[in-house]
């Protein structure tokens, strides 16, 4: 391991599994399963002791790369936000039609959403139809 690769691991937390993550896992995080992305989960099995401050098993996701929550598909979501009790490596999951895949968040790029009106839209605002009046305080 190069010295460069201990001080990403060390100062930052939007790539991968951070030294705190990493300390839960030796403590006792359990493996549960992983994504199409190579998102991998983990839980903190339902002890009283351990759980305590959560007041329910503790979940978490370690992102194969850079660190972005919509990353994670919709059936682990489910069950990383305790909505479902099951997670998806265990019960052979199959999203459903209306459930997209993961895109990625766009906001602050080029390729971002501007829509018509945006003072960042490359495109002409419409002109006013004159159907408003501005307010004043004399009226």
């Amino acid at each position: 391991m190069s010295l460069m690769s201990v001080l990403t691991d060390i100062f930052t937390w939007w790539n991968k599994a951070t030294m705190g993550t990493r300390f839960a896992l030796s403590r006792g995080g359990e493996f549960v399963g992983e994504d199409e992305f190579g998102n991998r989960y983990y839980r903190l099995p339902n002890d009283p002791k351990k759980n305590a401050a959560f007041g329910s098993e503790r979940r978490w996701v370690v992102y194969s790369g850079y660190a972005e929550a919509s990353a994670i598909p919709p059936g682990w979501h489910g069950w990383i936000h305790h909505t479902v009790s099951a997670p998806p490596a265990n019960e052979n999951y199959v999203p459903r039609e209306w459930e997209k895949r993961h895109r990625d968040n766009k906001t602050g790029t080029v390729e971002a959403y501007r829509p018509q009106g945006s003072a960042f839209s490359t495109r002409k605002r419409p002109a006013a139809t004159g159907d408003y009046k501005a307010w004043s305080p004399e009226d």
